[in-house]
């Protein structure tokens, strides 16, 4: 099986680093491109199907090598991530309002929930709360599936970030999934991650092509299914047993999590839809520190990996502890950055309005010389 994770890793990896370069020239036949506006960082028009190139590498890989007689309801997952490419790749080539891509993932949710049975039916004590009954696991499991897809097509906003953080969590799932003998889970998580290496190669800032919602979409699925899955069996795995995973698995997806909650909180109390765009995302914050595009991403993955590893360490504290302790944990660095970002803002204003009275009291005297007739003291000037 070991020889399979690898060959399926190796071929997700060489299928998507040689298809590529191949969408990228059919998308500037066609131009198909991701038209620069006044939200977006991007300066010029860029190909945005890079989804379909980490498709395409990751469901031949799965189809290829991965253990399908292992892989319980395995043919809706595959049908899950064909129906997630079919509204992607619509989105990126015609564009679908946010009503009709809302739709693909609640289809996609129902069909994990009700034909996959991937459910959510233990929260482990968190609020005091164990084993949840039929109808709250359904709904909550729905609810988890679409803001994890939704939160890593909005962290999709500066070259390189979605990838990044998609590498890093699809592979700490898949990590544990292979320690805990749990193959099938663990081919999934492998072979996503590779298909992603190979396309951070042209989408590292800066970025040749963009993932767009295809891959965005995609990667939302992937984590989706792979963290509810980690919350389902840690817990009573024999051979890795976490007793808090649901505070492991939401430490794990943290950072898009997190900042997209955050984000549609703040879009719903000024009266807008949550889907609505602006520039509030934590990708934002950093570029308004005046950062570029490789630092806030390696920025965004460090922290990803450092919650990650403080979550397992303080997994003894129980679920609820260590849930109220990253989100406390999140929101001070938010603030922290918020408040550093608005004083940068005070003396850049302070910085730029002394620069203008200066000019302004050069031009009065120019004038004044002009008043006085002085011709040889205003040619120096």
């Amino acid at each position: 099986m070991i020889e399979n994770i690898l060959s399926g890793v190796l071929m997700a990896f060489c299928i998507t680093f040689y298809a590529i370069p191949k969408i990228i020239q059919i998308a500037e036949t066609k131009k198909l491109y991701d038209i620069p506006d006044d939200r977006k960082v991007h300066k010029k028009p860029i190909p945005s199907l890079g989804g379909v190139g980490i498709f395409a590498g990751f469901i031949i890989s799965i189809l290829f090598f991965g253990p399908l007689e292992s892989f319980d309801f395995h043919q809706y997952y595959i049908l899950v991530f064909f129906t997630v490419f079919g509204f992607g790749v619509k989105d990126d080539i015609m564009g679908l309002t946010p009503q009709k891509k809302f739709l693909g993932q609640v289809l996609a949710a129902l069909v994990l929930t009700f034909k996959s049975h991937l459910l959510i039916t233990d929260m482990h004590g968190f609020l005091g709360i164990h084993l949840l009954n039929g109808t709250f696991s359904y709904i909550l499991t729905i609810f988890t599936i679409i803001v994890v897809m939704n939160a890593y097509n909005l962290i999709d906003g500066i070259d390189g970030l979605a990838a990044t953080i998609s590498i890093i969590t699809s592979s700490v799932f898949a990590w544990y999934f292979y320690m805990n003998n749990d193959l099938a889970y663990g081919m999934v998580g492998f072979s996503f991650a590779a298909s992603l290496f190979a396309f951070l190669i042209f989408n590292f800032a800066p970025a040749r092509i963009f993932m767009g919602d295809t891959g965005s979409m995609l990667c939302g699925v992937v984590n989706a299914i792979l963290v509810i899955h980690f919350i389902d069996t840690a817990s009573t795995s024999k051979i890795f047993n976490v007793p808090a995973s649901p505070a492991l698995g939401f430490g794990v997806l943290i950072m898009p999590l997190l900042d997209t909650l955050r984000v549609f909180a703040i879009r719903i109390l000024h009266g807008r839809s949550p889907f609505f765009p602006d520039r509030n995302h934590l990708h934002h914050l950093l570029l308004d520190r005046g950062l570029g595009h490789k630092a806030i991403t390696l920025t965004i993955g460090l922290s990803a990996i450092i919650f990650v590893v403080l979550t397992y360490v303080a997994l003894p504290l129980g679920t609820t502890n260590v849930i109220i302790g990253q989100i406390s944990l999140f929101f001070l660095g938010v603030l922290f950055l918020q408040l550093t970002n608005k004083k940068r803002k005070n003396k850049l204003r302070v910085a730029n309005a002394d620069e203008e009275i200066s000019i302004g009291r050069k031009i009065k005297h120019v004038v004044t010389l002009i008043a006085s007739g002085d011709k040889t003291t205003i040619e120096r000037k």
